[in-house]
Formats: structure tokens, C-alpha cells, sequence
């Protein structure tokens, strides 16, 4: 009996969830012998060309992490879509654009000029060299990937069935998956956000959280937070309330606050609007004047709020001329 067909693929991201898929340790050996590992470029040698020639959905199933940045990104996703029959959004650049999402604040002209012409390292005798997609050497022609303006989410290209989220997605979560499809039950109904669960971060936090009313904010550094106290309680802000469970509550066992990995929870479309509606009702201020200043507290407040959904989100991204 042939073995089902497993594709994992990274496009804009940095690499995290391909190691988490090597955490989940000796169960590594159970997926290997489970599946036919057809395409999986960071750790095998596949070419784009092997699955160009692979059948329409002739792919069980595809981990597809990272989010779509250039013309090769959304050419690969169009390609495992075509070739896919469960395509899955794995991580939380894919699921939401994640950290590369934040790109979205400036423009790729911006990006452009930062880190080829204006930063402090960059020399530029002839003003700046910047990248071309189609350049002509004397052995024939160069190709690269073209840049787009703006980062999307996966399934803001293409249909997705699956979505598991995490930066990167637990070992644990990743197993219990896995060992689902090989179960041979019935799949989750299409659309669904599987290796996580249905409450909020707070709700599998150990802390105890008495909703203090708030006059200051905290960055992380600023101060040495009691060990059992909710870190919002302390003005330390933690994106727990708006913020899906299924981590384990790992980043507040270890006194740092929640950045909001996972995603919002469920019937919650905008993470970051969720976020300041939780601080809203916290914030001890009734003057306009005094809760402005409370709030200016709160560091690079689209970089907290959206750290990982701003592609995703209703924002979407910065309009520039």
C-alpha cells in the first residue's frame, strides 16, 4: 500500500518551523515512516521542477509556513496548491504574515532604500545598488525573485484547508496533529485551526489575574514582575486576553508577556482591535489629557498590537504615496 505524500515548504520566514518540526524528536522517525516525503527543499534536495511534474493533488498533505513576500513565494503557493489535497497554513507567518507582515508599515521602496543605500554599514560610491530582478552577465541571464509591495498571508493567495499556529507551532502540537491524520478519524471541518485551542491565553495561564485598574505601562526590562501576578495586572502589556490558548502559557511561566503568537481567539477577527478594547477597560484615566500619557507608556503601539496579524488584519497595511 503506498505511502500518503507529505510536502513541507518555507517561504517568508525564519526558519523556526521548519525546527519545530524536527522538535517533535523521535516521533520525526514515525512521520518518516508514515509518509512519502515528496518535497521538502531545507532539509532534502528537491527541486521546484520534481513537483512541477508530481500529478494535481497527488500531495496529502502540504505544511506550508512562511508568508508570501516575492513573485517565488506566490508561485510556490500557487504550485503546492495545484499539487496539494490539504494545504495548511503552518505557523504564524502564514497564518497571519507574522513578523515579516510588519513590513507592511513602510513600502518596498522604503525597505529598499534603508538597507541598500542609507544604512550605516552600506557603502555607496555610485548612490546605491539596488536589486533587478533580470540582470545580463556574460555566461547569460540572472533571475531573482521580484519584491512585492505588500506581505500577505497565505490564504490571502490562495485557498487554505488547515491552519496551525505558533512562532513557531509547539513540538506537542505539531505531534498531536500529526498523529490525527495518521489515526485515520475524520478531519477537522475544512477551515479549521487545529494544534491550538478555543479560549484564550489567559485562560492556561498559571497567574493570577485580578484586573487592577492601570496608571502606568512597563516594558518587559523596566521592572522585575512578581512571579504569580497577572503581567497585566502589572502594566506589562500581555496580549493574553486577545490571544488563542494552546501554547501552554509558555512565555508568561517565564515572566516575559504574551506577543500574541497564536493568533486571535475564536469569533475574533482583528487581534490588535480585541488588544485595545482589553486595555481600555483597564486603563485607571477618566481625562483625556492623563490617558494620553498613560498610553504613550505603550511603545510602538502597531508593532504590539499587530506584532504578528497586522497582514491579516482589517488594517492590512499603511497607505503611502
Amino acid at each position: 500500500m503506498a505511502k500518503p505524500k507529505l510536502a513541507l515548504y518555507w517561504a517568508a520566514s525564519c526558519g523556526g518551523c521548519e525546527i519545530a518540526v524536527l522538535d517533535i524528536h523521535e516521533k520525526i522517525l514515525d512521520v518518516a515512516a508514515a509518509f512519502d516525503i515528496v518535497f521538502w527543499p531545507v532539509a532534502l534536495d528537491f527541486k521546484y521542477d520534481h513537483v512541477r511534474a508530481m500529478e494535481d493533488k497527488s500531495i496529502d498533505l502540504c505544511l506550508f509556513n512562511g508568508s508570501i513576500r516575492n513573485s517565488e513565494n506566490e508561485e510556490i503557493a500557487h504550485l503546492l496548491r495545484r499539487k496539494s489535497k490539504a494545504l495548511v497554513a503552518f505557523g504564524s507567518c502564514a497564518l497571519e504574515g507574522g513578523i515579516p507582515g510588519l513590513a507592511n508599515l513602510t513600502t518596498k521602496d522604503e525597505i529598499f532604500g534603508t538597507v541598500y543605500k542609507d544604512s550605516p554599514s552600506t557603502v555607496c560610491e555610485n548612490g546605491g545598488v539596488y536589486p533587478q530582478v533580470h540582470t545580463m552577465m556574460a555566461d547569460g541571464g540572472i533571475e531573482i525573485p521580484e519584491m512585492w509591495n505588500t506581505v500577505k498571508a497565505l490564504d490571502q493567495v490562495v485557498d487554505v484547508e488547515y491552519y496551525i499556529p505558533g512562532c513557531p507551532p509547539q513540538p506537542d502540537q505539531i505531534a498531536a496533529v500529526i498523529a490525527l491524520i495518521l489515526s485515520g478519524q475524520p478531519l477537522p471541518p475544512v477551515g479549521s485551526v487545529v494544534g491550538a485551542g478555543q479560549k484564550t491565553c489567559c485562560d492556561e495561564c498559571s497567574r493570577e489575574r485580578k484586573e487592577k485598574k492601570i496608571k502606568e505601562f512597563h516594558r518587559p526590562y523596566e521592572i522585575v514582575p512578581e512571579p504569580n501576578a497577572c503581567l497585566l495586572d502589572q502594566g506589562i502589556v500581555c496580549l493574553g486576553p486577545a490571544t488563542r490558548d494552546g501554547c501552554g502559557a509558555l512565555c508568561t511561566a517565564a515572566n516575559m508577556p504574551c506577543r500574541g503568537c497564536y493568533g486571535p481567539p475564536p469569533h475574533v477577527s482583528d487581534q490588535g482591535a480585541k488588544m485595545v478594547s482589553a486595555l481600555g477597560s483597564v486603563i485607571d484615566a477618566h481625562e483625556p489629557e492623563e490617558i494620553e500619557k498613560i498610553l504613550d507608556g505603550i511603545v510602538d503601539p502597531l508593532g504590539t498590537f499587530y506584532r504578528f496579524s497586522l497582514a491579516h488584519s482589517i488594517l492590512r497595511r499603511v497607505e503611502k504615496p
